[in-house]
């Protein structure tokens, strides 16, 4: 009986159509599958047992070239500076003019067991080939930097929407209360699109990613005025919360009202557990040394990864790092060689370092940039300041850890590395594999915006069971 109830009742629900029926219908699907958590960020049940825990995601900003890092295309080399006809323009605006194909500047080895190739510039990525699955099969839709860079985060070109941070937290919440649920660490400079990249989008504002500054004060205002107590703080809260309780109950659909209120609490809650966990210097002088910190290539990123692992480790469930300055259309040689040497040491680290604590196996590790780059490029000075244009038909993901192929080189790009042309998948099917393995469905994982359900696919998308253990 209690079944045909139940069945009736959703019938009748759904048949009210896009009204506040159906929000109800939704939410009591919710109840039903999910239990209610005690708050937004409360610890919630996955959709299914889960591969990680925890998120790491590497936005390598500017589009690095697969074909000088990953993905070694020999047969460039006989066509270097034989002039290239585009057949379609999966390339920037940039390219006018007469296109010449260009060989890397770059050598390759084949490193680990595995034998996954990889520049020559990625020494210490060699000494962990064996814990990534190199794929190369993604594609993307965009060849313009803040479009595209709001693909890769967002799945919506345009932004507006949440990021997968964001889809992350909504979907399982955080393990420490004291913490962002997502953290995002920028250079100084933000990538284009700025903010936006790591928005909540029409999700309550408590899933927006929090970012923490790479200098100075990783969050303003975090230590308290002087002669302001913690019990000064306390009684001052206690009063807001009081007057914003009435003002409430007055005005119960005021969202953004219980979200500020909320955020008032965790800031006072920031206070007394951000400053450790945010404190590198109490981290060995070998740790320290193992990312690079103290180095002039390397202390700025090996500062912030040695911080996610940190941030990982104290319950945050997304965090976000970003490392620019990839956009080499000339001196592609000097500036990918630059790039590399920031980035190599510190991503090795972060492996070896995830690993020796036991966080390797939950923690989903995921590195990738908004584009590729072109096999061509014109002549902007001459040969020798040689650089690439952008490809979105071919891109340089990796990832490690949470429950991925362990040394594993997945999909393939054709013979000049215009195109992925086997397991080729679009980004929405990256989005939905890093879900799957946080224990999420993307059919599943939905919001009620402007008359529909909304997820981070748009429109729905696979899983990459290729890449999966």
């Amino acid at each position: 009986m209690q079944n045909k109830l139940t069945t009736d009742r959703r019938s009748f629900l759904y048949g009210l159509g896009a009204t506040l029926g159906t929000v109800a219908f939704n939410a009591m699907l919710q109840a039903e599958e999910r239990p209610q958590a005690k708050g937004p960020l409360s610890p919630k049940q996955p959709h299914h047992q889960p591969k990680a825990t925890a998120c790491i995601f590497l936005f390598m900003e500017g589009g690095p070239s697969h074909i000088d890092t990953f993905d070694p295309k020999p047969k460039l080399h006989d066509l270097h500076m034989q002039e290239f006809v585009r057949k379609d323009r999966f390339a920037s605006a940039m390219a006018s003019g007469k296109r010449y194909f260009v060989e890397s500047p770059f050598k390759f080895h084949k490193a680990g067991e595995s034998g996954i190739p990889l520049c020559e510039h990625y020494k210490h990525l060699a000494g962990v080939a064996d814990e990534m699955c190199v794929y190369h099969g993604c594609v993307g839709e965009s060849i313009n930097h803040p479009t595209a860079c709001y693909h890769l985060n967002t799945g919506n070109r345009f932004g507006g929407d949440p990021s997968v941070g964001a889809w992350t937290t909504y979907g399982l919440g955080t393990e420490n209360q004291n913490l962002p649920s997502f953290v995002v660490l920028p250079e100084a400079a933000y990538p284009q699109g700025g903010a936006a990249n790591w928005s909540n989008g029409f999700l309550p504002a408590h899933f927006q990613g929090t970012a923490l500054r790479p200098t100075g004060s990783p969050i303003l205002d975090l230590r308290p005025p002087a002669g302001v107590t913690p019990t000064v703080q306390r009684n001052n809260l206690d009063l807001l919360a009081q007057l914003n309780g009435e003002h409430a109950q007055r005005h119960p659909h005021h969202a953004a009202l219980a979200a500020r209120m909320e955020s008032y609490e965790l800031a006072f809650r920031m206070q007394a557990e951000v400053p450790g966990v945010i404190d590198i210097d109490r981290e060995s002088k070998a740790t320290k040394a193992m990312y690079g910190i103290g180095e002039k290539e390397t202390d700025g990123y090996g500062r912030r990864l040695l911080l996610a692992r940190r941030l990982i480790e104290n319950g945050v469930r997304f965090v976000q790092v970003y490392a620019g300055g990839w956009d080499s259309h000339d001196y592609l040689k000097r500036s990918h060689t630059a790039r590399m040497r920031t980035v190599d040491k510190p991503i090795a680290a972060l492996l070896r370092d995830l690993k020796s604590r036991g966080l390797l196996d939950e923690t989903l590790v995921v590195s990738a940039g908004e584009f590729g780059r072109s096999p061509d490029n014109g002549l902007r000075g001459g040969v020798h300041t040689a650089g690439r244009d952008h490809n979105s038909a071919a891109m340089a993901v990796w990832m490690a850890g949470g429950g991925v192929k362990r040394g594993h080189v997945v999909g393939a790009t054709d013979e000049i590395g215009a195109k992925a042309v086997e397991v080729a998948r679009p980004i929405r099917d990256l989005h939905a594999t890093i879900l799957h393995q946080l224990g999420l469905d993307d059919n599943k994982l939905t919001h009620f915006h402007e008359g529909r359900f909304k997820q981070l696919s748009q429109v729905g998308a696979k899983v990459i069971e290729e890449l999966i253990a």
